[in-house]
């Protein structure tokens, strides 16, 4: 890995695609198997994993592996992809909870069976079927994830090792998804609950775990592992902060071209995010007015749209999000600068980083 940070992560990325391709085909086989009505199931799950995707999570456990001491190996490039399964998953449901249309451009999993539905003209309602359906892709990725981690080809010691933070890691995803639509049906707003929900619903389980689930892979030594699993929690909660207000701001701001999302939709769901936290906050009572009526909107259109977007602009919300982004960002990575972390594998995590926050509005 002594090359240029892009392309090693470059070629770690290929190397995580070429691992889930292989090991969907083989689950592929097996759905068809059982019957051809699971083919669609396939085609829909094979589709999103492999049609798109930064592959974050795998990135940044693959760095906190080597970071660790670890030695590259193909058998841990396919337990690191496993974490995109259980991406796929967490991004299924979510898009059903929030009644998202689409993922990175096309159809969201439960709208995809809601067509299927309409166009083979079945019986019953194609939105239960759509929903239904998503619960149950949502549901086999995540089986999946642990199927892909198990046959990985880890050592039992490493399997073992990895498994109580893998857990955690579930956990954590799961309670952050409840916070996340708990708040959405609580009649105020607060910027510290929705820094807690960015926490659990994407930083730790984005990069934090990942990291160390990375160095579980790589050292049995107690010592050692504590040393690195407090290093990766200095780095990975403010990163992985940054990480989700910035997707509070694509969510708002963002491109569609670049985001695959609808201009807007946090604002069309009424995202109770720490962007909408702090413009809540800094909001005079025309500003509110503008809020009470847009906010939320089914029927948003690209009036409301812009009308919403100046008040978090007017407020400075959007301002101070960017710079509690650098700011988390620089403390990240302040912690690195470790004897512990050494060159390769600093740079490695350094450049993951900017990737992880530079995403273009």
């Amino acid at each position: 890995m002594n090359r240029v940070p892009q392309h090693a992560l470059a070629d770690v990325r290929i190397r995580v695609q070429r691992e889930l391709t292989d090991f969907l085909a083989t689950q592929t086989a097996y759905l068809a198997d059982i019957g051809s009505e699971l083919v669609p199931v396939a085609q829909a799950i094979n589709s999103f994993l492999l049609d798109g995707g930064k592959r974050l999570r795998p990135l940044f456990a693959y760095c906190g592996y080597l970071a660790s001491g670890g030695e590259d190996s193909e058998p841990i490039v396919a337990a690191v992809a496993s974490l995109e399964l259980l991406q796929a998953c967490a991004l299924i449901h979510d898009d059903l909870m929030d009644a998202s249309d689409t993922r990175r451009g096309k159809p969201s999993i439960h709208r995809w069976f809601e067509g299927i539905h309409k166009n083979e003209e079945l019986l019953g309602s194609p939105i239960l079927y759509g929903s239904s359906a998503a619960i149950l892709l949502g549901d086999l990725a995540l089986v999946w994830s642990d199927q892909m981690l198990h046959q990985s080809g880890i050592s039992s010691e490493a399997l073992i090792r990895t498994l109580s933070v893998y857990d955690e890691m579930r956990v954590e995803l799961m309670a952050g998804q409840f916070l996340d639509i708990h708040e959405q049906a609580l009649s105020t707003q607060s910027v510290a609950r929705s820094l807690k929900i960015a926490r659990y619903k994407s930083g730790k389980y984005s990069i934090e775990r990942p990291l160390h689930f990375g160095a579980n892979l790589a050292t049995a030594d107690g010592k050692r592992l504590e040393k690195y699993l407090g290093i990766f929690s200095e780095f990975g909660l403010p990163l992985g902060e940054a990480f989700q207000l910035r997707d509070d701001l694509l969510g708002v701001f963002g491109d569609p071209s670049v985001t695959g999302k609808p201009a807007g939709d946090d604002l069309r769901e009424g995202k109770r995010t720490v962007l909408m936290a702090m413009t809540v906050d800094r909001a005079d009572e025309r500003q509110e007015a503008i809020i009470d009526k847009f906010f939320g909107a089914n029927n948003l259109n690209p009036e409301g749209i812009a009308q919403l977007q100046a008040v978090i602009t007017e407020t400075g919300a959007k301002e101070h999000v960017e710079e509690l982004i650098e700011k988390l960002t620089s403390t990240a990575l302040d912690a690195l600068n470790r004897d512990e972390i050494q060159p390769g594998p600093h740079a490695l995590l350094t450049e993951l980083a900017h990737t992880a926050i530079r995403r273009s509005l």
